[in-house]
């Protein structure tokens, strides 16, 4: 049985963003566990942890992995201030899943890791 090609790629591109998603919740987990709060340079520290994963490296092609490096035109502060993304649209897929594993943590009663703006 032969697989279609774009059906293949959109199981691989889904695969990859599971384990992104993943990566990012387990690394973020570790700051949340130690009642650390999110700030943007942490966000960043996350982004560069999870995207340099060498475990998600081996399995997924470079091309792919490509997908989810943030635009150069997508500027965050990086600075110790808690993370406020009220006024963003759009966040790279790391951000977003860092930034909903402390919104789940603050809403399962560790309110003092809520997100600015949240």
């Amino acid at each position: 049985m032969e697989m279609n090609a774009e059906h293949l790629s959109k199981r691989q591109f889904e695969r990859a963003v599971r384990d992104l998603e993943r990566i990012t919740r387990h690394i973020a987990g570790r700051y949340i566990d130690q009642g650390v709060p999110l700030t943007w340079r942490l966000l960043h520290a996350i982004e560069a942890e999870a995207v340099a994963d060498l475990g998600f490296a081996g399995r997924h092609e470079a091309a792919l992995r490509e997908l989810f490096a943030r635009p150069e035109n997508f500027q965050y502060p990086e600075t110790d201030d808690v993370v406020d993304i009220a006024s963003s649209d759009a966040l790279p897929a790391v951000f977003a899943f860092a930034v909903d594993a402390y919104e789940r943590a603050a809403r399962e009663g560790r309110p003092q890791l809520a997100i600015a703006g949240h």
